[in-house]
């Protein structure tokens, strides 16, 4: 490996163990929010069970979403998202 690699390598380190001990601050930092599962629900008038069906998740899921208990991750946070910008659309294709 050539030195200068090997430097850049053990700095990027250093940076990081800095940044991990709240020595230094992140160049960058991400904050990614779900939209608010129960405003969208209803928003669009659906209860609970309608809209679990909707989503295919069980209300449980559902339940644990809009009290922050977990959030929605992966596809569901997606279809959550065309839901809150194209109800009608969503609706539309999404009823059962």
């Amino acid at each position: 490996m050539e030195k200068t690699l090997f430097d850049d390598l053990v700095q990027s380190l250093k940076e990081a163990k800095d940044i991990s001990e709240g020595k230094s601050n992140a160049s960058r930092y991400f904050k990614i929010t779900s939209p608010d599962v129960k405003a969208v629900r209803e928003q669009i008038g659906l209860s609970q069970r309608e809209f679990a069906l909707m989503m295919r998740v069980s209300i449980r899921t559902l339940q644990n979403w809009e009290q922050h208990r977990h959030h929605p991750t992966g596809p569901a946070a997606a279809l959550l998202k065309i839901v809150l910008t194209a109800p009608d659309i969503a609706l539309k294709s999404l009823r059962v």
